[in-house]
């Protein structure tokens, strides 16, 4: 007699990890900057449906590969309605406000709380994606508010939440200028990764998710000083250097896996959507399948990070 039964929901992180316990996550949580892609392209206004089914057709090409996705709650939640029958991908939820204050000029973070853990699981998610960018080197001025204390103070409440409601929180940093900065060299960019996931680690996130800090060395160094596992972002570089990068990290860096968007899916943006779903099913899967084969027993394996704690 054939068994019913159906295969036990994972939870956990194990809910958006592969079978081997690393990451291969696609990133499709953009929504201003996917705006200016179409722009960029010559679509002047792109259409929510547009958007939608962008990334709807990018999960529908991707889903057998991924081990999961990370969606916006305007286009990319409801582009799962969208994709068809078939396997259901694991799903992480962006849970920041879509737009954000600034203080002459550098980023402000804040929450609102209606974005909640249980929010996330309303809409089917398998875990809070939330939006940071901190600079552990950054000092207010008098009469300016501390905008790295309230960034620590916001992924605090994150991290409860999701601790409370029982789904991963996932924190993803991402560095930049302070007022009138110049350009980093290489290695006061790999410092501020660094100094800012330290700070993030503290706070003891299910996982971190950060921009390749630059070289083996500097990859080294963030492993040593992490506690939580790390996924690496792919920035919207190109795809071979994003590769590139993607196999330092796990070689020499310890990184559980990727969550990339961009290098894998962006030339899809302005094609007809036959043309685009010709892409993403070609191109787009051969992308992802390459860089899976690259974390394929070379990641290391989040459950040996949080076991080693």
């Amino acid at each position: 007699m054939t068994s019913t039964t159906q295969p036990t929901k994972r939870s956990g992180l194990a809910a958006i990890a592969t079978e081997q316990n690393t990451f291969a996550i696609v990133a499709m949580d953009q929504r201003n900057t996917l705006k200016r892609m179409f722009h960029a392209v010559g679509t002047a206004d792109p259409s929510a449906e547009e958007m939608t089914l962008l990334k709807a057709d990018t999960v529908a090409a991707l889903r057998d590969t991924a081990s999961a996705f990370l969606l916006d709650p305007t286009y990319g939640v409801p582009a799962l309605d969208h994709i068809g029958p078939g396997r259901r991908p694991g799903v992480l939820v962006a849970a920041e406000p879509s737009e954000r204050g600034n203080v002459n000029g550098e980023p402000r973070t804040h929450r609102d709380p209606a974005l909640s853990a249980q929010w996330v699981v309303d809409q089917g998610g398998d875990a809070v994606k939330f939006l940071v960018q901190v600079r552990a080197d950054r000092v207010a001025a008098p009469g300016e508010p501390d905008t790295s204390a309230e960034v620590l103070d916001v992924v605090r409440q994150v991290v409860a939440d999701c601790r409370e409601v029982g789904i991963p929180s996932v924190i993803e940093n991402l560095i930049f200028p302070l007022a009138g900065e110049d350009a980093p060299s290489p290695g006061q960019r790999a410092d501020r990764i660094i100094e800012a996931a330290i700070l993030l680690d503290d706070l003891k996130p299910d996982l971190i998710k950060l921009e390749y800090p630059g070289s083996p060395a500097a990859c080294k160094r963030l492993v040593d000083a992490l506690t939580v596992p790390w996924a690496v972002l792919s920035a919207g570089v190109a795809f071979d250097e994003f590769e590139a990068a993607l196999r330092i990290s796990c070689d020499d860096g310890g990184t559980s896996g990727f969550i990339a968007g961009r290098s894998i899916w962006k030339e899809a943006v302005g094609l007809s959507r036959s043309e685009g779903q010709e892409f993403l099913s070609d191109v787009g899967r051969a992308r992802l399948e390459k860089l899976v084969q690259v974390i394929d027993g070379r990641a290391r394996p989040y459950t040996e990070v949080v076991s080693s704690t």
